[in-house]
């Protein structure tokens, strides 16, 4: 690998990565950002999915828009910023889930979202612990549970669920999220495809072994995702059992994406949703018309996700295509065809979609962000403490995690 020595090695090239790269550039500190893809974005990714328009397979919605830095950067590229009211703030669709129906879940649903409030006071458990025995409205509780944390709830912390500082500003770029954390990051010094097998921390310099050459560095900023931290037990030389620990309790969640073309689209209206089921363990969702496109979103998340990508990409469409015909008649079957999926616990970098706590282990978000010896740094949207799972998350702990690194090297020059 050619010149392979930097100030500062960022490890990661995703929403986190790029942001702490640019927060020291603007400090003028050399930096190289090492990703294992051939592409920057990470777990934001953005393809073209027919006619010109881009589809998220990863993160798609600008959460808490009013206060996400990825807005401005999005307008900055010349971008669209769609303001549409998202699906989950409409009533669903009544296929299969009629009115009266509809009515008595969102009671339950809310009656459960209080439990959870009040249960975050006291000592931590697990949030299925607080749905109604033998509930009628459990497993569709427990699936947009998944959609929200990626985790199904018998394994989700309640107070992780209640740190989570959301509003219902949720906005969505038109070009593509992915689109524009990649761009973000598009003048950086980069090293992709190099994916990283060691950190050694033990000399005066680091020395990052990667899968195409040793990188030195003074610094370094790790952003990887906690399943792949958990994962590699020789990733830090000396090891880091506390890293590797507070990975372990902040598992990534999953939510994989199909995205479906739709012939004879204009029937239902723009960003509606359809449940696939309301009392099965294997639910999805299905957002229809995304932007007004002639196109499905189909949304699967937890063990749902996880059971499906035990087989291949034709496993989810199967699944949905069979949803739709049992809900919307047998001609459905030949009205939408496959556009796009990324099954994100298969990919080797990512190990899952987004990180929720497992009960108990709260106080890992805190252990994981924080530094070790002024060398090492840690970001990515498991560091945050309020907006975890999320890529503006990602953002805000890479700035923050660049400020330490530009703080520790002003101490190491007055010492």
């Amino acid at each position: 690998m050619a010149n392979n020595d930097t100030e500062v090695a960022i490890i990661g090239g995703g929403a986190a990565g790029v942001a702490a790269g640019r927060r020291l550039a603007q400090a003028a500190i050399g930096c190289l950002v090492i990703e294992a893809r051939g592409r920057l974005g990470g777990r934001a990714f953005s393809i073209d999915g027919g006619a010109g328009n881009m589809i998220d397979l990863g993160c798609g919605w600008l959460h808490s828009a009013d206060r996400n830095p990825w807005v401005k950067i999005a307008e900055a590229q010349g971008e669209t910023i769609d303001k549409s009211m998202p699906p989950w703030q409409r009533k669903p669709l009544p296929f299969g889930f009629p009115p009266d129906e509809q009515q008595e879940f969102f009671a339950a649903q809310a009656a459960f979202f209080e439990r959870l409030a009040e249960a975050a006071k006291g000592p931590d458990r697990a949030a299925s612990e607080f749905l109604e025995p033998n509930g009628r409205w459990n497993h569709l509780i427990n699936a947009i549970g998944t959609y929200i944390s990626g985790g199904d709830l018998n394994r989700l912390s309640v107070k992780d669920f209640e740190n989570y500082d959301g509003n219902e500003n949720n906005w969505r770029v038109v070009e593509g999220y992915g689109t524009t954390v990649a761009r973000y990051g598009a003048e950086l010094r980069t090293a992709l495809e190099s994916p990283v097998l060691q950190i050694d921390h033990s000399g005066k310099r680091l020395k990052i072994e990667t899968a195409r050459g040793v990188i030195t560095a003074d610094q370094a900023i790790v952003t990887l995702p906690t399943s792949v931290i958990a994962d590699k037990e020789f990733l830090f030389s000396p090891a880091l059992p506390e890293k590797t620990e507070a990975a372990r309790g902040l598992p990534l969640g999953l939510d994989d994406k199909l995205f479906l073309s739709l012939e004879n689209a204009e029937e239902f209206d723009q960003d509606t949703r359809i449940f696939g089921s309301t009392d099965s363990p294997r639910i999805a969702m299905y957002h229809m018309r995304p932007f007004g496109r002639p196109q499905i979103e189909a949304y699967f998340g937890g063990n749902n996700a996880w059971e499906l990508e035990k087989g291949d990409d034709r496993a989810f469409f199967d699944f949905a295509q069979a949803d739709l015909v049992r809900l919307l008649g047998s001609d459905f079957k030949s009205r939408v065809k496959p556009l796009g999926i990324h099954r994100w616990g298969a990919d080797p970098f990512a190990g899952g979609s987004y990180s929720y706590a497992l009960p108990g282990k709260v106080d890992c978000r805190a252990k994981l962000a924080a530094p070790v010896n002024d060398r090492l740094f840690f970001a990515g949207e498991a560091c945050s403490k309020h907006d975890f799972s999320t890529a503006h998350g990602g953002f805000l702990t890479g700035v923050a995690a660049a400020d330490q690194v530009v703080a520790a090297r002003k101490r190491r020059r007055s010492a």
